[in-house]
């Protein structure tokens, strides 16, 4: 009897251990790693983003954003961004109008495809996608918008190598020459500007997983275009990130509705 008891206890243990739900491995304590371990071949991220402009105490919304970026083994692979003004803009505005025209990114590798924007009155009959190899990240909304990407792993660091922890929030301060040496976003959203030395203060929240879940940006304006009339004004941007890990597909507009020349109409910004 004492032998049956032995083998019915030693049965019902081992099926217990068979049937006790595996353990989820934990998330990497460094966001650096727990981004690094998300760049898989047709995945991606999504995100929001709001940029405001600072000046003499007031703030106002300044351009709305949506995208997604694709990675690949290496890193980001593509990205398509839409933006527009944040708010009603006066269509006598002038030189800025083509910034908050609503405009469309989509870049591959380092061939951008822009629509709409400032290229919204350039486009040949029958065209409505301007080709640029080598091209900017979100045409000239790009500037004023998230200049800062955190999907990138080497951005990721510069920003938290001496930032400040508190739970799961970073904060700091980089330059734009820090992030131009490690950041081809960085370089190809803003591939002109008055000062390496502008100061760029952030705020990073991750999320349970440690990845980056909201980041807000803020610099002189002063740092992309040394002009009086830039003299005393900031930009801020908030981003906000969903989707680790969902799938991304981001493909080049249809050939036939492509062009690489421009009816420069009124001349471009």
């Amino acid at each position: 009897m004492k032998r049956v008891i032995a083998s019915v206890t030693v049965a019902t243990a081992a099926l217990l251990v068979t049937a006790a739900p595996a353990q989820a491995a934990p998330a990497p304590a460094d966001p650096v790693k727990a981004l690094k371990s998300r760049l898989v071949a047709g995945q991606g991220v999504k995100f929001t983003e709001l940029s405001t402009m600072k000046e003499e105490g007031k703030t106002e919304p300044y351009l709305k954003r949506t995208g997604s970026f694709q990675f690949g083994r290496a890193g980001i692979v593509a990205s398509d961004i839409s933006s527009k003004a944040a708010t009603p803009v006066d269509p006598r505005i002038g030189q800025h109008n083509g910034m908050f025209a609503p405009g469309r990114t989509i870049r591959i590798g380092t061939t951008s495809y822009s629509q709409g924007g400032t290229y919204r009155d350039k486009m040949p009959s029958g065209k409505s996608w301007y080709k640029s190899p080598d091209g900017m990240t979100g045409d000239v909304a790009g500037w004023f918008s998230q200049l800062v990407n955190v999907a990138e792993p080497a951005t990721l660091a510069t920003l938290l190598k001496g930032a400040k922890q508190t739970r799961d929030t970073y904060t700091g301060t980089t330059t734009f020459g820090r992030l131009a040496k490690v950041s081809p976003w960085f370089r190809a959203t803003l591939p002109l500007r008055s000062s390496d030395k502008t100061v760029v203060t952030f705020k990073l929240t991750v999320d349970r997983n440690r990845l980056p879940r909201q980041l807000t940006t803020s610099f002189p304006v002063t740092g992309i275009f040394d002009s009086a009339g830039w003299e005393g004004k900031t930009l801020s941007a908030e981003t906000r990130y969903t989707g680790w890990g969902s799938r991304v597909s981001i493909k080049a507009p249809p050939a036939n509705k492509v062009t690489t020349k421009l009816e420069d109409k009124d001349g471009l910004p």
